[in-house]
């Protein structure tokens, strides 16, 4: 079957396509196996055919047949088959695919996902699963690969390597729990899933795929990635520059876990989220890249072009959920979107703009958090405290400890920095909330009268309305100044002088989106009709 390039592999798969005769007789009765099933020595049929004709449709190139293998049937297999037991070993489908060292790496890539996806992975198996990848990578960078995969398993590849690195991070700082071995082994394995190692990674995916340039060119017209999701329909490959494209979202995720922000955003930079591009062609790669853009832009204070961000991919998922809800990353859409809402919460709290975000949006948004935010815009900081909690990255401290130290728990020291730090700028904005509210009912007000309003001291008003100017300008990422305010003001001698920035409204975008709506209303009720 050709590959139809319009097709969007962003979650999802044909439930007829387990109804063909290769697949029919393994899946219709397939039972749970019994207690005692032991996957390191017996390969079910249903499995045989499985690897079969994954291994014959990467051979062939055939990316949709591969697509409807990997995020169908591999996940009603895992369903069904190995809910609490791993897939079978390597070596024992390695005869099934002529022991394709090439293949046999993209087994153990889902074999190590379906572990820690399902299972507790133990020291071991993270050891092995790094040098996993270790060897794929190198295969990728150095060999001759000369497949095509879909971006949705390409995707997955960079995203749960760095899930894996994170998980790493985690397990070894809980050093209370770990036994004797398992300390042993921890002093003897400083290179795996190294941070260093990690970033070299990544950035050798993205220098040996020259993604940097193919961009470029492609702002010039002169290549169509873009236009293709990465595919190519020349009989070439699409794995190293699509992982390489991939590897630059990857890179901004490692620099916010870590808590460089900058570094983060300067790594996205090749990639303008504002136009179409490869990251929209997987659901999971979109979120994942405005998520961490939005949130770097959070903490260095870019409230607005977070706010903007999160509003786009939050109407994304307003709009487009029913489609992935068989997609077997459906939970976690859910659980970015309300962490999203949350982010939008704090942004929003901290810098009121409430027209960038969209009417369905901002009706999802009253409807979760707008107490919440009520009380944020009081300088409630236990609800700052709350909302970041629970929406921010799982920080990671990459460094690995010392063992001849007393042994304890720092897998939280990470978020309670990055916590410290949000609260800190929390607390030296208290005094803008209300300074903004009065500016907004005057023209020109003396610094006098304006502090007894806020029932402070003249030298206490003076320090937040500098605070306010500063708090309310960033610097952009190529070095210009942008104000985030929604009110502007200059101080003359003892005055306080307001600039009208209100905007002058237009209805009649209010009216052309309400008739939209209306369309859409009445186009749904035809459909219902004639279903």
């Amino acid at each position: 079957m050709a590959y139809d390039g319009s097709r969007d592999y962003g979650g999802g798969y044909d439930d007829s396509y387990d109804d063909r005769p290769e697949f029919r007789d393994g899946f219709r009765d397939l039972l749970p196996p019994e207690p005692g099933f032991d996957t390191s020595t017996y390969v079910p049929d249903v499995v045989k055919t499985f690897v079969v004709y994954l291994y014959r449709h990467i051979r062939e190139k055939n990316v949709y047949e591969i697509h409807q293998m990997y995020e169908g049937s591999f996940q009603k297999l895992s369903d069904r088959l190995f809910k609490q037991s791993n897939w079978p070993h390597v070596d024992m489908i390695a005869p099934y695919v002529e022991n394709d060292h090439v293949f046999c790496l993209l087994y153990k890539e889902m074999w190590f996902r379906h572990v820690y996806a399902r299972l507790q992975p133990t020291l071991e198996q993270r050891c092995d699963s790094w040098d996993n990848y270790c060897n794929l990578f190198q295969v990728i960078l150095h060999g001759n690969v000369n497949m095509q995969l879909p971006n949705q398993w390409l995707w997955d590849m960079v995203d749960e390597f760095i899930y894996q690195f994170q998980s790493f991070c985690q397990y070894r700082a809980k050093l209370k729990q770990k036994t004797d071995h398992e300390l042993a082994v921890l002093r003897q394995i400083d290179e795996v899933w190294n941070v260093v190692g990690v970033l070299n990674y990544l950035q050798a995916l993205i220098e040996k795929s020259m993604i940097l340039q193919i961009l470029e060119e492609e702002k010039e017209g002169n290549v169509t990635f873009t236009a293709t999701d990465g595919y190519d329909y020349h009989g070439g490959t699409n794995v190293l520059k699509v992982l390489g494209y991939f590897s630059i979202v990857g890179l901004l995720r490692v620099h916010c876990l870590l808590g460089d922000y900058h570094s983060g955003l300067r790594a996205l930079s090749p990639i303008d989220i504002n136009q179409p591009g490869v990251f929209n062609t997987v659901i999971g790669c979109q979120i994942t890249t405005i998520y961490y853009y939005g949130f770097a832009n959070l903490m260095l204070r870019r409230y607005m072009d977070a706010i903007k961000s999160f509003n786009q991919v939050l109407l994304y998922i307003f709009k487009t959920k029913q489609y992935h809800q068989r997609s077997s990353q459906y939970d976690q859409i859910l659980k970015k979107n309300e962490q999203m809402y949350a982010l939008l919460a704090i942004c929003l709290s901290l810098c009121p703009h409430p027209k960038l975000v969209e009417e369905n949006v901002n009706n999802q948004l009253r409807e979760k958090y707008a107490e919440k935010m009520l009380r944020m815009q009081r300088s409630d900081e236990a609800m700052f405290d709350e909302l970041f909690s629970y929406a921010c990255p799982k920080f990671i401290t990459p460094s690995p400890p010392s063992y001849d130290e007393p042994l304890v728990n720092f897998n939280q020291d990470a978020y309670r920095l990055q916590l410290k730090l949000f609260l800190s700028e929390v607390r030296q904005q208290q005094l803008l909330s209300s300074i903004r509210s009065f500016l907004k009912l005057y023209t020109t007000i003396s610094v006098a009268k304006l502090a007894s309003f806020m029932d402070v001291d003249e030298p206490t008003l003076r320090v937040a309305l500098l605070t306010y100017k500063h708090k309310t300008h960033v610097i952009n990422n190529d070095g210009s100044v942008l104000s985030n305010a929604d009110v502007d003001f200059y101080i003359d001698d003892d005055m306080v002088h307001i600039a009208d920035t209100r905007v002058t409204k237009r209805f009649g975008d209010y009216f052309i989106r309400h008739i939209q709506k209306f369309d859409e209303i009445i186009n749904e009720l035809d459909r219902t009709q004639l279903e």
